[in-house]
């Protein structure tokens, strides 16, 4: 172990020196955070929240600083609710300081097996990481050549996002709403969104009628910002981010995507049961297998049969996703393949697989689960789709769950507000159970603080 520790401390000190960002002293915590010119966002927040005098005067202090464009990340309108909500303002940026004058050596003398966990001003525990390469706090990176930067009354260290503590959404209230809630989209985030209207109705609130349809990713993009559609939906599920022709086409309409983490999937490609000859595959074979006519044009061991494959449909996110991460984004070969059918139910593929030795197809990993017992999972680059390896990226194919929604939805029917609070505040109890991986506590605290500043503005 201290071979290790001397080791992690020579990168970090080769790191310092190579950008000779070390010795910026004179001045308080504030003033060298001034001087450097990419903290406006932090100090302005640290004025707003009255702990500017505190960081200029007091000490000693260890402030893990976001600079501006980590700011800028979590969006304008969210910067603006955190600057007039005092409170929750203050529990954020004191969750980035430390108590002391807490060094990068000092941090790898903490560190075991490669993670520590540290105490914050706001009462939190933040958790540091460092492999060997990469420095983390939290899910924040640590900028190796903007560390141990002093100053009369502490020390900074440089990350590249804002670390955010739990946020909690306020309680929902039965009285304050009814109404309709409409959902199209993704049919791979359908059982999750459908499992909290499920224990939202069970809840007892008194909403009207929550209909949720799955149509794919695309589709329910094009409901939800397609002027003679956008007035019959309320959210979008969507197992893919909105892409620029999504945001344009919203804008051209004045609806504004909201997006919302709700989970992390990792898409599943399976073969039947009866299938004794094919256990894994690299992203390599993998385009073959949906492309070459024969099993044994991918791999001459393997049967000289034809491959017969089963797809989602255009317009599918899960489709979407599949081809940017095997095809480099080309549609084109997967959809000339022979023997290939598509469908926008996942239950027609499952179908289709089932009982075929000669049959392969792909969906997200909740389907699989449910059918686990005729169908078996293919082991990607050597790696299983698991929980782990989902949350990690260490599986090739795992991705984020979405859902949307637009600011004058929220503002309009307090029901959706209210369905997407009881969403956020209540995914992780189930979605194991649904099939599908919890989105990271940083990912949802961010989703939560967008409510937030939504619901804010509707006031």
């Amino acid at each position: 172990m201290k071979a290790r520790i001397l080791a992690l401390v020579l990168v970090f000190v080769l790191a310092i020196s190579a950008m000779g960002a070390s010795a910026q002293e004179g001045g308080s915590i504030v003033d060298v955070a001034a001087g450097a010119g990419s903290f406006n966002t932090l100090l302005a927040a640290a004025e707003a929240a009255g702990l500017a005098e505190t960081l200029a005067t007091g000490g000693p202090f260890t402030v893990f600083a976001p600079t501006d464009d980590a700011f800028a990340a979590l969006g304008e309108d969210v910067i603006n609710y955190l600057l007039s909500d005092t409170e929750l303002l203050t529990s954020i940026l004191t969750y980035h300081v430390l108590d002391g004058a807490v060094a990068s050596t000092d941090v790898l003398g903490m560190l075991v097996d490669g993670m520590a966990t540290a105490p914050t001003l706001n009462g939190e525990e933040l958790t540091i990481t460092f492999d060997g390469a990469v420095a983390r706090i939290n899910q924040a990176t640590l900028d190796l050549g903007m560390i141990d930067i002093a100053a009369d009354n502490g020390i900074i260290h440089v990350i590249d996002s804002v670390l955010l503590p739990t946020i909690e959404l306020p309680e929902v209230l039965a009285v304050d709403f009814d109404g309709d809630i409409n959902i199209t989209g993704s049919s791979t985030v359908f059982p999750l969104t459908v499992n909290a209207q499920e224990r939202f109705e069970a809840e007892g609130y008194p909403t009207g009628n929550i209909t949720v349809d799955e149509v794919g990713t695309g589709n329910g993009f094009d409901n939800f910002c397609t002027a003679e559609t956008a007035e019959e939906f309320e959210i979008v599920d969507a197992s893919r981010p909105a892409d620029e022709d999504d945001i344009a086409n919203c804008t051209a309409i004045g609806r504004e995507l909201i997006e919302f983490r709700v989970g992390t999937d990792a898409l599943a490609v399976v073969v039947a049961t009866e299938n004794d000859f094919v256990q894994g595959a690299t992203l390599e074979e993998l385009a073959l297998i949906f492309t070459a006519e024969n099993w044994s044009d991918v791999n001459p061991e393997w049967p000289a049969e034809p491959i017969q494959r089963f797809i989602p449909d255009t317009g599918s996110g899960t489709l979407d996703y599949f081809v940017e991460e095997v095809f480099d984004e080309d549609s084109a070969p997967i959809l000339a393949a022979p023997n290939t059918q598509r469908s926008e139910s996942d239950n027609v593929l499952v179908e289709g697989i089932v009982g075929n030795p000669f049959a392969v197809g792909f969906f997200g990993y909740a389907y699989y689960v449910e059918n686990q017992d005729t169908l078996r999972a293919l082991d990607l680059e050597g790696v299983t789709p698991t929980a782990v390896t989902a949350e990690s990226g260490e599986y090739p194919l795992s991705r984020p769950l979405f859902i949307y929604s637009d600011p004058a939805v929220l503002a309009a029917k307090p029901q959706v507000a209210a369905f997407i609070n009881f969403y956020l505040t209540t995914v992780n109890d189930n979605i194991i159970e649904v099939g599908y991986f919890p989105a990271s506590e940083y990912a949802l605290n961010v989703a939560r603080l967008r409510l937030l500043a939504y619901t804010s503005m509707a006031m």
